[in-house]
C-alpha cells in the first residue's frame, strides 16, 4: 500500500486560537507563557503555539489582565476581584451577631479563592430606536437580560441564523455605540417582590417610582411563566363582585375568570375596572393596576383615587407610560402578571388589570418592525396572539392542593368606532371567558356604565354568582333586550298598544336604575332588593328622573330600620321564597309610609 495514503496526525494543520489581553501594563515573557497555558488548558489546544495573544492597552484596566477569547472574558483585573470578594461576602448569614463580623469578614477573606472571573461578552454592531443588534454571545437564550457597558439592561428578542442578535433596550441608548461590550447574566426578566410591595407604584422592572424608597424585596420572581396545567385548576365558583349593578346581575364575572372589557375610546373602561378595585376593600383581594402606554396624569388620577377611598393599601401600580420606550411597555402587563402570580401561589385571590393591551399589541408591532420581522395584518406580527394569549392564560382558580389562591384578569381593549371584529379585539374576544361592552352612544346618551347588554356576555355565568343574586335577577335581561327592540320600533311612530307603552316604561325604568355614578360600588344587599323591588315592578309608576332618588331613598330607609334583612341577605346561601317576600314587604312598607301610595 502506498504509504502516501497514510496521513500523519502530527503534521494536520490546527487552527490557530486568537485571544485579546487588555492591560495598561503589558505582561511579561513568564506571564504571557501562563496566560497561553491557561488558554491551551480550557480550550484543549495541544500546546502554547496554537494560541496568539493581542494585546491592548486599555486605560480603563486598573492593575491586571482583561482576557477575551471570543465571547469568553476572563476578568483578573483589580476591579474583578473586589466583584468576586463582594459576592463572596454576599454568601454570610443574614443573622448574625454584630460584635463577630469583623472575624467573619477576616475568615472569609482568608478562605477567598480568586478564580478565572469568567463570563461571556458581545459586540454591538448597530444600535438606534430603542433596538441592539450584537454579535456573539452564541449561547444566549431566548427571553434572557443582557448588560452593557454603561449600565443599560436589555433582553434577547430576536435570535438570527446570521450569528446576530437582536436587544430590546430598557433604558437610554445614548450611551450604546457601536463596539460596546454586552455580557450575558444567565437570568431572564424578572423583578425583585414582596409583600411590601402593597401599596406601591413600580416600573416593569420592579424599580419604585412614587418617591416612597426603596421597597427591599429580595426574592426575583420571574415575569414570564407557564400557565396552570388543566390538573393544577378547578372550577371558577367563587363571584369576584365589581359593585356595579350592570356587570353583578347579568354579567357575573368568578375569581379566577378573565373577562374582557371593551369600548370606544372615553367610555368609561378605567372607571369600570378602577370601581372593581374599589369594591374589593375588606375582602382579602390583592389588586394589581397595569397602565400600559397611558399618559403620567391619567394614571396619578388613578392612584388619587384609589388613594382617597383607602384602596391602594391592598393595590400594587405598574406603570409604563406613554413617555416610557416600548420595550418596557411590552413587559409591563408580564410583570404585573407575576406580582399578582407571587400572591395567588400564596393562597391570596387576586384581581390584575390591564390597561390597556390594545396600546401593548402596539408597542409589541413597534419593536417587531425595528427588529426587522415579518409584517402580517395591520402590520402585526404573527405571533401577537401568543403575545396575549400566554399573558391571560395565567389567570386562574388554583386547586387546593396548590394553596386555593386565584387570579382573576380584566383586560381592557380599545375598539374603532365600535369595531369589535378587528383583529386586536377578536383575538382577545376568543382567549377570554366573555366580555363586557361599552356602547358610545349609551355613554353619550347618559347611561354609565354604558354596558350594551346585546354584545356582552359571561361564559362562567351563574356558575359565579351566590343563589341570592342569581334568583333575585329574574328575567331582567331578557326585558331589557326586548326593550331595546320596542325602542327601535318605537322611534318610526305611529299608535302603540297599551302593553307596549308599559314595556317600554318599564324598561326605561330599569335602564335608570341600573346608572350608577362612578366610585360608588354597592354591595349586595343593596343589589339584591334593588333587583327583586325591579322585577316586581315597583318603580312603573315613578317619573323616570325621580327613580334614582327613590331608589337610594328606599335602600337607606331599610338599612336603617330593617338592617337584620340585609345581614340576612349577605349571608345568605339560598334565596328563599321568605326573603323574597320579606324584601317586598319591607319595600312596599316604604312606598307606603313615605311616598304616600
Amino acid at each position: 500500500m502506498n504509504e502516501n495514503n497514510f496521513v500523519n496526525e502530527e503534521q494536520t494543520e490546527l487552527p490557530v486560537l486568537k485571544a485579546e489581553i487588555h492591560c495598561t501594563v503589558p505582561p511579561d515573557d513568564e506571564q504571557l507563557r501562563k496566560i497561553k497555558e491557561f488558554i491551551a488548558e480550557k480550550y484543549d489546544t495541544p500546546n502554547v503555539e496554537y494560541v496568539e495573544c493581542d494585546v491592548i492597552i486599555d486605560p480603563t484596566v486598573i492593575d491586571g489582565f482583561n482576557l477575551f477569547v471570543g465571547d469568553d472574558n476572563y476578568d483578573w483585573t483589580t476591579l474583578g476581584r473586589i466583584r468576586q470578594l463582594r459576592k463572596s461576602f454576599q454568601r454570610l448569614p443574614r443573622q448574625y451577631d454584630h460584635n463577630k463580623i469583623i472575624s467573619l469578614l477576616r475568615e472569609d477573606i482568608n478562605k477567598f479563592e480568586l478564580d478565572a472571573g469568567y463570563q461571556q461578552v458581545g459586540l454591538v454592531t448597530s444600535v438606534g430606536d430603542g433596538i441592539a443588534v450584537i454579535e456573539g454571545l452564541h449561547d444566549v437564550e431566548y427571553g434572557e437580560i443582557v448588560l452593557f457597558d454603561c449600565g443599560v439592561k436589555g433582553m434577547v428578542q430576536d435570535i438570527r441564523t446570521d450569528g446576530t442578535t437582536g436587544i430590546v433596550l430598557f433604558g437610554g441608548y445614548s450611551e450604546i455605540s457601536e463596539g460596546a461590550r454586552v455580557l450575558r447574566t444567565r437570568r431572564t426578566a424578572g423583578i425583585p417582590i414582596s409583600n411590601r410591595i402593597l401599596g406601591r407604584m413600580i416600573d416593569p422592572l420592579g424599580k419604585p417610582i412614587d418617591g416612597k424608597g426603596e421597597i427591599g424585596a429580595k426574592k426575583y420572581y420571574p415575569i414570564e411563566r407557564t400557565a396552570p396545567a388543566i390538573m393544577d385548576r378547578k372550577s371558577v365558583s367563587r363571584p369576584m363582585e365589581t359593585g356595579i349593578l350592570a356587570i353583578d346581575s347579568m354579567f357575573p364575572i368568578g375569581r379566577g375568570q378573565r373577562e374582557l372589557i371593551i369600548g370606544d375610546r372615553q367610555t368609561g373602561k378605567t372607571s369600570v375596572a378602577v370601581d372593581t378595585i374599589l369594591n374589593q376593600k375588606d375582602k382579602n383581594v390583592v389588586c394589581v393596576y397595569v397602565a400600559i402606554g397611558q399618559k403620567a396624569s391619567s394614571v396619578a388620577k388613578v392612584i388619587n383615587t384609589l388613594e382617597k377611598a383607602g384602596a391602594l393599601d391592598y393595590t400594587v401600580i405598574v406603570s409604563a407610560s406613554a413617555s416610557d420606550p416600548a420595550p418596557l411597555q411590552y413587559i409591563a402587563p408580564y410583570a404585573g402578571c407575576a406580582v399578582a402570580e407571587y400572591f395567588m401561589y400564596h393562597g391570596r385571590d387576586t384581581l390584575v388589570v390591564y390597561d390597556d393591551l390594545s396600546k401593548h399589541a402596539v408597542a409589541y408591532r413597534t419593536l417587531s418592525l425595528l427588529l426587522e420581522r415579518s409584517p402580517g395584518r395591520e402590520a402585526y406580527p404573527g405571533d401577537v396572539f401568543y403575545l396575549h394569549s400566554r399573558l391571560l392564560e395565567r389567570s386562574a382558580q388554583l386547586s387546593d392542593e396548590l394553596g386555593g389562591g386565584s387570579m382573576t384578569a380584566l383586560p381592557i381593549v380599545e375598539t374603532q368606532a365600535g369595531d369589535v371584529s378587528a383583529y386586536i379585539p377578536t383575538n382577545i374576544i376568543s382567549i377570554t371567558d366573555g366580555q363586557i361592552f361599552l356602547e358610545s352612544d349609551l355613554f353619550f346618551a347618559g347611561q354609565r356604565p354604558a354596558v350594551n347588554v346585546g354584545l356582552s356576555v359571561s361564559r362562567v355565568g351563574g356558575a359565579a354568582q351566590t343563589d341570592v343574586m342569581k334568583k333575585s335577577v329574574g328575567s331582567i335581561r331578557l326585558d331589557l333586550a326586548q326593550y331595546r327592540e320596542m325602542q327601535v320600533f318605537s322611534q318610526f311612530g305611529g299608535e302603540l298598544d297599551e302593553q307596549t307603552v308599559k314595556d317600554l316604561k318599564y324598561g326605561a325604568g330599569l335602564m335608570q336604575l341600573l346608572r350608577q355614578p362612578n366610585q360608588s360600588p354597592m354591595q349586595m344587599w343593596e343589589q339584591v332588593i334593588t333587583l327583586v323591588c325591579a322585577g316586581e315592578r315597583m318603580f312603573s309608576d315613578f317619573p323616570l328622573k325621580e327613580i334614582k332618588r327613590i331608589q337610594k331613598e328606599m335602600l337607606s330607609h331599610i338599612e336603617n330600620v330593617h338592617s337584620g334583612i340585609c345581614l340576612k341577605i349577605q349571608t345568605s346561601d339560598k334565596f328563599t321564597p321568605e326573603l323574597k317576600a320579606a324584601i317586598i314587604d319591607y319595600a312596599n312598607r316604604f312606598f307606603t309610609k313615605h311616598l304616600n301610595l
